[in-house]
């Protein structure tokens, strides 16, 4: 029979990650193994010298994949309000939970 996780070692894993000097994504606020560059207004919206955040693949993958260019540029100018995207809520509230470290780019929308 499997060992079954318990909430103590998650903990500890996640204690072991962020002493190792792994990146944080900015978005869920996991420690992964590699994070992408995500332009905070999109470079076809005039933001191509503007901020960025550092996200993992599934949340920039996600972000790209629930709001449109022009949504990032008008709406979600900043991490927090892209952490308060009504869109991303239920998204947000999974990959928290997950160890996911990569997910396929070749998705439907989900609306």
């Amino acid at each position: 029979m499997p060992r079954r996780r318990t909430v103590h070692s998650d903990q500890f894993l996640e204690t072991e990650r962020r002493t190792s000097g792994e990146p944080q994504c900015q978005l869920c606020l996991r420690y992964v193994r590699h994070v992408t560059r995500h332009h905070l207004v999109p470079r076809e919206e005039g933001g191509r010298y503007g901020p960025v955040a550092d996200l993992c693949q599934p949340c920039h993958s996600t972000v790209h994949l629930l709001l449109s260019n022009r949504e990032l540029a008008r709406k979600y100018g900043t991490i927090e309000a892209l952490r308060e995207a009504e869109e991303l809520q239920k998204y947000l509230h999974w990959i928290r939970r997950s160890r996911v470290e990569h997910i396929s780019n070749r998705r439907r929308r989900w609306n």
